[in-house]
């Protein structure tokens, strides 16, 4: 039974590196051979492990590809990527990858179809992955390596991300190391991203002053805050978050022209530096739709789930995703007092100036909803103190007529104009006037003149 099981599998490799080469030549193009589980080994506990784990599935190849003989009709597959078709087996493909065990497990198109479009990998690289999964020997790819890894990744397949690592790794430079550092962020690869912040900490200089920094400074600041604070961090806690729930770093704004004095989160403000989300949960929420993912989004930062909502961004959920009144996750986060959360999804580029029906944007509800930390956290991320919602309101009109006196003051530090004007004329002043807040009327009017 086994040797017919072997001559089986090297009749139907064949097949589909034919079928393949009919529609995408060069099934396993730059694959090497002689590169094997046991020559990658490293000193990395992480990629020791992940190795080892992987020769225990390289042993029981034979037995798990002999399921195919049984398989009958639908057992083969085809990926299509771009101008790129391979055809596969899906006993194959849900055996090495989760993420495709889940799509065949569950009422999707590409279960009960022939035809899986993947989106987010090109061809050749789809080609290399394809022939890791059934050869679980890992290529020597450096021109392509950081693809790779992306996409063993996106499909749970740890060893060859593992391997890749190293590869990417190996290739650091003054030019590619901002890109290489995001990468490892966007991708939770501890190995590589100690290595591309110690190199950028001998060449920072150069590092700073290439294209590739102020590209990622434009296109992905949150992961720039984070590279700049592991940067900045000692060298022996480099690995480990700068910050606990006990004592967090301050969040400081620079002065402004008017010599505005920076903001300061207070010590009870969370960060959201928690464990990276598990890889199997990010892969459960990548099968979402981008529309579902929006919604447990906002669902986790109304509640406040800050792992839960590390995992959904992790898994590509939109950071701006809206409810039926166009409020964000930011929105939510700000109106329930959820401060880590809220600082999650800033860190995660969430738009501070984002506005829903009423114009209104998330200081203006921290104001209405008296959060005076979270007011100084997004000042701190540069939330403008003098915003207009539909009515004329700045976040200090709102804050005045309801009474969040902490909330105004908050407001007042970080530069709102208390003679600021709404569309009927009132300054902050005559709201809190008219409702009877009688501390806050001093309050704004401490140190002024009357009118």
């Amino acid at each position: 039974m086994f040797c017919r099981s072997i001559t089986w599998f090297t009749c139907v490799f064949m097949a589909v590196v034919i079928a393949s080469h009919n529609n995408d030549t060069g099934f396993i193009t730059g694959f090497d051979p002689e590169v094997t589980v046991d020559q990658l080994r490293t000193n990395s506990p992480e990629l020791s492990t992940t190795t080892e784990r992987a020769q225990e599935v390289e042993g029981s190849t034979a037995a798990d590809l002999a399921t195919l003989l049984d398989a009958g009709d639908g057992a083969v597959v085809t990926l299509v990527a771009g101008d790129t078709r391979l055809v596969a087996h899906r006993a194959v493909l849900a055996a090495r990858s989760p993420v495709f065990q889940e799509m065949f497990q569950h009422d999707t198109l590409e279960a009960s179809g022939g035809r899986v479009v993947i989106p987010d990998v090109e061809g050749p690289v789809l080609r290399h992955l394809l022939s890791y999964m059934y050869t679980l020997q890992a290529p020597q790819l450096p021109s392509v390596a950081p693809q790779v890894l992306a996409a063993a990744d996106s499909y749970g397949l740890p060893h060859l991300k593992a391997a890749f690592e190293q590869q990417v790794a190996a290739q650091l430079s003054v030019e590619n190391a901002v890109a290489t550092a995001l990468l490892a962020l966007r991708h939770s690869c501890p190995v590589l991203k100690q290595a591309a912040v110690t190199f950028i900490k001998a060449h920072t200089l150069q590092v700073v002053m290439t294209q590739g920094w102020a590209d990622a400074t434009v296109s992905h600041p949150h992961y720039v805050v984070e590279l700049t604070r592991l940067i900045a961090e000692p060298p022996a806690q480099t690995s480990t978050a700068a910050t606990t729930e006990s004592g967090s770093a301050p969040i400081t704004r620079p002065h402004g022209d008017d010599g505005q004095a920076a903001v300061t989160a207070p010590p009870h403000v969370s960060t959201c530096h928690t464990p990276p989300p598990d890889d199997a949960t990010v892969r459960r929420m990548r099968i979402l739709s981008q529309e579902e993912r929006g919604r447990w989004l906002i669902q986790a930062a109304e509640e406040g789930a800050v792992e839960k909502l590390q995992a959904l961004l992790a898994a590509g959920a939109d950071v701006g995703a809206r409810d039926g009144d166009r409020n964000t996750a930011l929105h939510w986060a700000v109106a329930e007092g959820h401060v880590g959360a809220a600082r999650c999804l800033v860190e995660a580029g969430a738009d501070v100036a984002a506005t829903n029906n009423e114009k209104n944007t998330p200081l203006h509800t921290a104001a209405y909803r008296g959060r005076e930390a979270m007011v100084q956290l997004l000042v701190a991320f540069f939330a403008d103190p003098n915003a207009r919602n539909g009515v004329g309101w700045t976040p200090l009109h709102r804050a005045a007529f309801y009474g969040k006196e902490e909330a105004a003051a908050a407001l007042l530090e970080a530069g709102s104009d208390r003679w600021a004007r709404d569309d009927s004329g009132a300054v902050p002043r005559h709201l809190a006037r008219q409702n009877k807040h009688q501390q806050l009327v001093e309050l704004l009017t401490s140190s002024f003149p009357s009118y």
